[in-house]
């Protein structure tokens, strides 16, 4: 399970590791629609899959798991500190991570590639300005990655 491209002028991306927020990325107010779970569901036969949430909504426990999702709750205090202390855990040169809010920032320039979602809730000037690709839904960041060619096209110098 990997996504590989060599992107000219970025470099060798071999990724085993998605992260993502919750709140704001995979869903307003912690809801994903049925499009995200699909996309989801399809992005677990090329990568370990987890969601890092403080769980403002309380809806992380909602959330399917029988695709292998992951759920990691943090601990209330130091949230962007702990989203990145996980990526380097993971492998950052192995991790995509996607993220909108201030706590997801350092998460985002720790991955190899980060992605930063601009919806419903906006976006985190920092989150915008440590992510190597923005987008405007989530929808758009997860077909990023399930026809990898756009991701290579968007990040190619």
């Amino acid at each position: 399970m990997m996504l590989t491209l060599d992107i000219p002028g970025f470099g060798k991306l071999a990724a085993e590791h998605l992260v993502m927020d919750l709140n704001g990325t995979l869903g307003l107010e912690g809801v994903p629609d049925a499009g995200v779970l699909r996309s989801l569901r399809d992005l677990s036969q090329t990568f370990s899959l987890t969601v890092l949430t403080a769980d403002t909504h309380g809806r992380a426990g909602d959330l399917p798991r029988d695709f292998g999702l992951r759920i990691e709750q943090l601990t209330h205090g130091e949230e962007a500190e702990q989203k990145a202390a996980f990526v380097r855990g993971l492998g950052a040169a192995a991790t995509i991570a996607i993220g909108n809010g201030a706590n997801d920032a350092l998460m985002l320039r720790e991955a190899r590639v980060g992605i930063c979602v601009i919806a419903e809730e906006g976006a985190a000037m920092q989150g915008v300005l440590n992510a190597d690709v923005v987008v405007h839904h989530i929808h758009h960041g997860l077909d990023l990655l399930l026809k990898p060619k756009r991701l290579l096209a968007t990040l190619r110098r």
